[in-house]
């Protein structure tokens, strides 16, 4: 099958974001003038070191007004633990709807930025707010963060690294589907 997205696909259902798998889950946190808000944004991935910074992608939704009023947001990781909240947060509310009171997710406040963050998360990343990219189409958003500070939960350090395996990361697959990380490998680079 072959097929260009201007002429659509025929099938039942896009396979683009299938294809595009597995995805990282940002679990956006922000905070501005209508309140908190909490949304898991698929199209999201660390994309630079020094200084560490991320990007998200969405359609303007309370998430990236809250960015835009503010200049910072928290991503949180999600863990397997928190499927179901992460899920109930995705729910299309009102603006103004705290989706950690909905969803029932703990908040605690983040360090370096006037946000919440979600307390049991294994990890946070505080960002500030770098820019926000109109997409071509216009309906869609890139959100580039600065990193600002970091939050790892003590119990998932272990030996001096972060593990995956405790933290049991979701990942989004495509249509309805997700996955667990369950097991690691290792791999060294070959040498020159």
């Amino acid at each position: 099958m072959f097929y260009e997205p201007k002429d659509g696909h025929g099938l039942p259902h896009s396979p683009f974001n299938a294809i595009v798998a597995p995805r990282p889950i940002g679990w956006i946190s922000t905070r501005g003038s209508y309140g908190d808000n909490l949304a898991p944004y698929s199209f999201f991935n660390a994309v630079a070191y020094t200084p560490p910074q991320v990007i998200f992608a969405g359609d303007m939704k309370d998430s990236i007004r809250n960015i835009q009023e503010t200049g910072v947001f928290a991503t949180n990781v999600v863990p397997e633990s928190l499927w179901h909240q992460m899920n109930a947060t995705s729910a299309h509310l009102p603006r103004g709807t705290d989706e950690f009171t909905h969803a029932g997710v703990d908040k605690s406040e983040c360090t370096t930025i006037n946000c919440p963050r979600v307390t049991l998360s294994p990890a946070t990343l505080e960002c500030r707010l770098q820019q926000i990219v109109t997409l071509e189409g216009g309906e869609d958003f890139l959100v580039i963060g600065t990193v600002t500070g970091v939050h790892i939960r003590d119990e998932f350090l272990i030996d001096g690294r972060f593990d995956l395996t405790l933290f049991r990361p979701m990942a989004r697959l495509g249509y309805k589907d997700y996955a667990v990380v369950t097991s690691v490998m290792a791999l060294d680079r070959p040498k020159p």
